[in-house]
């Protein structure tokens, strides 16, 4: 029997993990992915690095604060100033290398099990019985830190907790990665009207493998991470990731004033359940009984702050009704 298991190893199952360990538990963490994170992400490829997903992360909260600093002191995140605004308003931190290295120090003593994909979750004679493929998991306690769409297709459609999330919406976002032999105009640029909604110079940010000073030299070329709106994601969602590079390419080389010629690398990546439109409106929910909760970033709001908060807030509940 299994205390405490924890399904998803993004932030705020990582978070609600963190908080049990600190108490003296031991809690299991279970992720489908080859690495951890969720949309705290970075992708290696050709001999380049992206951060495909959350590109920074600030906080409102002096907790969340700390959490970034702690980090930061043991080399996972450096803030990143850019355009006059460290200091301005809330300070940017990135990960270090990449944007997964946050999730890497988040980790540490962690039992993190990846590559195990659940299939279903239901209540057992003892507890809950979580499966995946051949195996099943029986625990006390189970929190379930998937994207809300996803929460269904593990408990069923006529749980009453899904019914509580319906009206939970989370938007998709199609992502560019490209490599591109020019001079860099700007490091980010934001334009939520326009096709590609953000758009960054990755390589600009503090521990990169490839310095801005190098790139300026010409030794190599400059990464680029486009992430396009809502709507366009939405319309070109199910075209195939070759397609879409095709289609996106050129949208970000006419915001460079560059040619095709220059890109030397592009590849699309479909996050389907990216950003929180519409949120829960509570930091989690939890069965009557107490065993099963839900949590995640889209029960706070858009950003790495709120699934610190849902996964943190689930910690607390969990150690406040344990025996």
């Amino acid at each position: 029997m299994i205390p405490v298991l924890i399904v998803g190893a993004g932030v705020a199952g990582l978070a609600c993990a963190r908080r049990l360990t600190q108490a003296g538990f031991q809690p299991i963490l279970i992720d489908k992915g080859r690495g951890i994170g969720g949309r705290v992400a970075t992708r290696e490829a050709e001999g380049l690095q992206f951060d495909h997903g959350a590109q920074y992360v600030t906080a409102k909260e002096a907790g969340f604060a700390a959490v970034l600093g702690d980090l930061a002191a043991m080399g996972y995140a450096a803030p990143w100033p850019q355009d006059g605004r460290d200091g301005a308003a809330r300070v940017r931190y990135v990960g270090t290398p990449g944007m997964a290295s946050l999730a890497t120090g988040l980790a540490r003593g962690l039992d993190v099990r990846q590559g195990v994909q659940v299939t279903s979750i239901r209540a057992g004679e003892d507890g809950w019985v979580v499966s995946a493929g051949e195996t099943h998991y029986v625990a006390a306690r189970v929190v379930v830190t998937v994207p809300a769409p996803q929460v269904m297709g593990l408990l069923g459609a006529d749980h009453p907790l899904v019914a509580l999330i319906a009206g939970v919406r989370m938007d998709p976002c199609l992502t560019l990665m490209a490599a591109i032999a020019a001079d860099a105009p700007f490091v980010t640029r934001e334009m939520p009207d326009e096709p590609l909604a953000w758009i960054a110079q990755d390589c600009a940010k503090p521990g990169r493998p490839l310095p801005v000073a190098a790139t300026r030299a010409g030794t190599g070329p400059v990464t680029w991470v486009a992430h396009a709106s809502p709507g366009f994601s939405a319309l070109h969602l199910e075209e195939e990731p070759a397609a879409l590079a095709v289609r996106m390419v050129p949208m970000l080389c006419e915001q460079l004033g560059v040619t095709g010629n220059a890109v030397t690398h592009a590849a699309v990546h479909r996050w389907r359940y990216a950003q929180v439109a519409v949120p829960l409106g509570q930091p989690f929910l939890r069965s009557g009984n107490g065993s099963l909760y839900l949590g995640g970033d889209w029960c706070v709001g858009p950003r790495v702050e709120s699934a610190w908060m849902s996964g943190t807030a689930i910690a607390d509940d969990v150690l406040a009704h344990l025996p």
